[in-house]
């Protein structure tokens, strides 16, 4: 499947939730690339008020659900952390709203099967904003495997790790606020392992803790039913490379440094040869592809599509839970009972 451009005709109006880090970069690839940001909502007007003058957004709203009940938003971004995705979404969503939620998309599959349901039963969209799924270089990495440039795929290999804040009591950190590596880097090669090879037939994990309860550092083998194997490991207070691989029976492809950012890769074949260098140019960040297909989306009147369904969002928190559950990883949404949404 080929994808658009990344640029928009604005005539879909965007609403940004949040204000944070995350907000700022989605609402400046958006204004760069000609979607119309319409409204920005936070729980204080201050707040608001401030990333709207920044970020030349018209409206800014003191509160989430008068972001939700602008009759000129057609669709919310939702940017706050993840603890908060599912009633954020919710309210979005109940308010008639299309919803790009940033990943993780929940903090487990039952909230995020929660969220498609009531898409699915307004007839909206609900995608989720993993943006490395929609940059060209992953277009073209789809394209060559199924071409069977590089044989029958064996191993998919892709690591996610920084070095991040050690505060104690920063949101990466905190139990309470869904910390760890996990869900905040390990969604990244997790996600990739899933476009590459799809679900796995089961899940061997292992973590190392940190003094505050959440997980340091995250390795899991995922195993197939055809012999394939995925390999994901993440960490949030050692750095590395970040690099990824596919490894087929007739060759390889090496994505470089940050690989879930837009960069080159290098198709080899079995004896080393280079069969392609792919490097395109992207402007700004590249956020601006994941709101296209959802644009794309709006239009045709569909609610899933092909290169990232819903299904497919819920099964990989449904892989995030089964890794939480066997390295001793719970948080206090685990134990909310179904239909409570508070």
């Amino acid at each position: 499947m080929t994808l658009s451009n990344g640029t928009s005709d604005g005539t879909i109006r965007w609403g940004i939730l949040g204000t944070g880090f995350i907000a700022g970069l989605q609402t400046k690839d958006l204004k760069e690339n000609g979607f119309t940001v319409q409204a920005v909502g936070s729980r204080s007007a201050e707040s608001s008020e401030v990333f709207a003058e920044e970020y030349g957004v018209a409206t800014a709203h003191g509160s989430y659900e008068d972001l939700v009940a602008d009759p000129l938003v057609d669709v919310v971004y939702i940017a706050t952390p993840h603890p908060f995705h599912h009633a954020n979404a919710l309210l979005a969503l109940n308010a008639g709203k299309h919803v790009l939620v940033e990943k993780a998309f929940t903090m487990n599959a039952r909230q995020a099967q929660e969220i498609i349901d009531l898409a699915a039963a307004k007839g909206l969209v609900a995608l989720e904003a993993m943006w490395t799924r929609f940059l060209p270089h992953m277009i073209r990495i789809r394209e060559l495997i199924a071409a069977g440039t590089i044989g029958e795929v064996r191993k998919v290999v892709a690591t996610h790790n920084q070095s991040l804040p050690k505060d104690p009591a920063h949101r990466l950190n905190d139990p309470a606020l869904g910390g760890g590596a996990l869900l905040d880097l390990g969604i990244y090669p997790i996600s990739f392992a899933f476009d590459i090879l799809g679900t796995p037939a089961s899940i061997v994990a292992s973590a190392s803790m940190s003094a505050t309860g959440v997980d340091r550092q995250t390795a899991a083998i995922f195993e197939y039913a055809g012999g394939a194997q995925a390999i994901v490991d993440c960490e949030l207070d050692a750095a590395s490379a970040n690099r990824a691989m596919v490894i087929g029976t007739e060759g390889w492809i090496e994505i470089e440094h940050t690989w879930y950012n837009p960069v080159p890769f290098t198709v080899f074949a079995v004896d080393g040869a280079v069969v392609e260098r792919y490097e395109q140019a992207v402007s700004s960040r590249g956020m601006q592809y994941q709101a296209a297909e959802m644009e794309r989306l709006i239009r045709s009147g569909e609610t899933a599509g092909t290169m990232l369904p819903p299904a497919e969002t819920v099964a990989i928190m449904a892989a995030m839970d089964e890794i939480r559950e066997q390295i001793g990883l719970r948080y206090d949404s685990d134990a909310v009972v179904e239909g409570n949404q508070s």
